[in-house]
Order: structure tokens, then C-alpha cells, then sequence
């Protein structure tokens, strides 16, 4: 029998998938709101798909349900085009809520499902929940978009006008050079890319105990950094031309010029003290290039991902699960890496992606490990995401 500890959020995530869709226009649960995002439609018949597939046609070698829905759901389709071919969601919702029930109840019972080394530990269900948490989050970023997409709420009014802020210095903390072991110390419970942990040494740094904040991300904003060429590399740039930004993706005015978020549940005032979200990572390579023209801010840059995972370790830092943060590393596997032999992995788009770490508001408890590893693609900026800075250790002038 599948634990309560796994049955629980299990069910829950179910529900508040469906409770997505059925608090849209039906219209909306299919339209897609950024290129690289699927419709609401697409991702809960994903999810299901992927549950019953490794319930009924892995475990049981019955793929009735997931053979008639395989060319909708294990394609190469990407994108707005995923919602191509899919029930109206009346019909769609039907489908979903059996077939979750069905696999509860499979998962409730032991008899139900056969005996499995895929089962031992509960390593296939603790797979399972995490990909459905993977989904739910992906869902809300569908949402935020959606919120984006709609007309501004004439009604909505900052209160409290967002000051600029620049960095300090002050607010860095200092990890020692040392051995460290980073990676997952449950492999059962872990995804193939967090392992094998490993042991290694880092050199003395300075980490800053909260990510870049939202006064910050204005102080940058304020000084012309989205106009400042020399701030951007060249892939940046072209995003810049490409796009035209010059604020955060999530970032908006109010009638009387007073800047605001949009988020999941719609306009919300921006606190100065919150972490920014909606960066992608050209804006936080940006920012910390110009952060690093700050007095006692030289040599500021992005945080590689070892440096986060030491200093959430070692608790040197604080407010790591408000967004998910860029980091400076290309996302690699590890040494010795190997891949799962049973599928059960989520390796990843090794080398071609970055890595980010930390969690953000919608995640859920299954992925709020610190050797959890996000990545995606430079310009992402559909992602709950922002940034932390590292600094060089402070030289102390040992001469007489």
C-alpha cells in the first residue's frame, strides 16, 4: 500500500489541476499564452497519460487507455500546436477524474498492482507525485501568462510606490573554502540528474543572503540597465531587439505610472523586500554585470549552483523558496553520471540549457530539496525565476 505521505498530495495535486480548467472560459483551458508553454488542456491530459502510463502499461502491460491518447501526449509536437486534436473539456475532465480516481485506487491497494522492484521504497510513486507537481507548477506559469494576455485592471492602484534600492555589500555572507558534498543524499526519492553526490572543494566566496530584490531589479531599471549595450552579451542582445523588453515580464503600470506585478491571481503591489520574479537569465547576467560597478560590489556574478547548494546547506542564506534562481552554469551532468536504467530519471537537455536552483511560491513540499536541479533555456522568461549574486572573498591586507 502506497503511503498516506504520497496518497495525499497525490489526490490533492489532481484536484487542483482540475480545478484549473474549471475555473477558465472553456476557450481558455486550450489557447496557449507563450510560445514555449502548452495549453491548461494539454498539460492535466498530459499529466494523466504519464501517471497511467507507468501504473497500467509498465507495471501491468495494459495500455488501453494510454495507447488511443499516445499521439496526443508522447509526440514531437512543442508548443501551441500540443493542443491540436484534444476533447472539448467537458469530455476532457470526465476522462481526467476517472482515470486519476482509478489509479488512487490501484496505488491504495497492493493487490491492485503487481510486485516490482520499480515499487520498492516507493521510489515509482515518489517519482510519480513529483512529475505531477512538475505539471501543477507548470500549469500556474500557463496562468501568470494568461493574466498578462488580459486587459489591465483600470480599478488596480499601488498603494505603496516601489523605491529603487541598490545592492550592498552588507547583505553578502561568507562561505569558507572547504570540502563539500553536494547532490542527493536520498536516492530513492531523487531524480537521476541530483545524482551521484559528490564531494567537492570550493574556493572562499561571498554569497548574498537574499535573492536580487524587487527595489533592486528597479535600481537597475532606473539607471537605463535594459539601454546599457555594454551590460549584455550577445544572445542578450538579441533578445533585447527581438522582444523589446525593458522590465521583468511580470512587471506593469498602473494608471498613474506606479509599477506592479501580474501574477497568478492577477495585479498585486510589488514590496521592495520580495525577490523579483519574471527575469530570464539575459536579465540576471545583465543585472549582475551591472551590480558589479556598485562600490564593494566588484567582481559580482551570478551564483554557480554548488554555491547555492553549500550555502542552503551550511544556512548561510535565506529566502531561497520564493523563485527559482539563475544560476551562472550551463546545466551538466555530474561525475559519473548515469542515467537511469529504469526510466525513472529526469536527466535533462544536458548542455544546452542553464541550471537554476530553489523553489518558488508554487512549489510544491516533493520538490523543495536543496540538491533539486531545474534548468531551462536562456531566454525563459515564463518560469517563476530570478536571480542571487556571488561576490569574491574579502582580501584582508596582512601587511605591517
Amino acid at each position: 500500500m502506497t503511503s498516506p505521505q504520497i496518497l495525499g498530495p497525490l489526490s490533492a495535486v489532481h484536484q487542483m489541476q482540475i480545478q484549473l480548467l474549471e475555473g477558465l472560459p472553456e476557450a481558455d483551458c486550450y489557447r496557449s499564452y507563450h510560445p514555449a508553454l502548452p495549453p491548461l488542456a494539454w498539460l492535466l491530459g498530459f499529466g494523466v497519460y504519464q501517471e497511467s502510463y507507468w501504473l497500467r502499461e509498465v507495471l501491468q502491460g495494459d495500455a488501453a487507455l494510454t495507447a488511443r491518447v499516445r499521439h496526443l501526449f508522447a509526440g514531437e509536437v512543442q508548443g501551441p500546436a500540443q493542443g491540436a486534436g484534444l476533447p472539448p473539456r467537458e469530455h476532457l475532465l470526465n476522462w481526467a477524474l476517472e482515470a486519476q480516481d482509478e489509479n488512487l485506487m490501484r496505488l491504495a491497494n497492493p493487490a491492485l498492482l503487481p510486485s516490482s522492484p520499480l515499487l520498492e521504497q516507493e521510489r515509482l510513486q515518489q517519482h510519480i507525485l513529483q512529475q505531477q507537481h512538475l505539471i501543477y507548477e507548470r500549469m500556474l506559469s500557463v496562468m501568470a501568462e494568461r493574466g498578462l494576455t488580459l486587459p489591465p485592471d483600470r480599478g488596480f492602484r499601488v498603494g505603496q510606490p516601489l523605491i529603487p534600492a541598490r545592492p550592498d555589500a552588507a547583505s553578502f555572507v561568507g562561505i569558507a573554502q572547504g570540502h563539500y558534498r553536494i547532490g542527493a543524499r536520498d536516492p530513492i526519492g531523487a531524480f537521476d540528474n541530483e545524482l551521484p553526490q559528490q564531494m567537492l572543494e570550493l574556493s572562499s566566496y561571498r554569497i548574498c543572503r537574499h535573492p536580487v530584490s524587487n527595489a533592486e531589479c528597479l535600481a537597475f531599471l532606473a539607471d537605463g540597465g535594459y539601454e546599457t549595450p555594454e551590460l549584455w552579451d550577445q544572445d542578450g542582445l538579441q533578445w533585447l531587439e527581438r522582444t523589446g523588453r525593458r522590465q521583468p515580464r511580470h512587471w506593469r503600470r498602473d494608471a498613474a505610472g506606479k509599477w506592479h506585478g501580474v501574477g497568478v491571481s492577477g495585479p498585486f503591489e510589488l514590496m521592495g523586500e520580495d525577490a523579483v520574479m519574471g527575469l530570464n537569465r539575459h536579465e540576471a547576467q545583465a543585472f549582475a554585470r551591472w551590480a558589479a560597478r556598485s562600490p564593494g560590489l566588484e567582481g559580482a556574478v551570478l551564483q554557480h549552483e554548488y554555491q547555492w547548494e553549500v550555502a542552503v546547506r551550511t544556512q548561510a542564506v535565506r529566502d531561497h523558496g520564493r523563485v527559482r534562481e539563475w544560476c551562472s552554469n550551463a546545466f551538466m551532468p555530474y561525475h559519473e553520471f548515469r542515467p537511469s536504467p529504469d526510466g525513472l530519471g529526469a536527466s535533462g537537455d544536458f548542455g544546452r540549457r542553464f541550471s537554476l536552483r530553489g523553489a518558488c511560491l508554487h512549489t510544491q513540499p516533493s520538490l523543495r530539496r536543496p540538491s533539486f536541479r531545474y534548468h531551462a533555456p536562456a531566454d525563459a522568461d515564463y518560469i517563476f525565476a530570478g536571480a542571487r549574486l556571488v561576490l569574491p572573498p574579502v582580501v584582508h591586507d596582512t601587511a605591517p
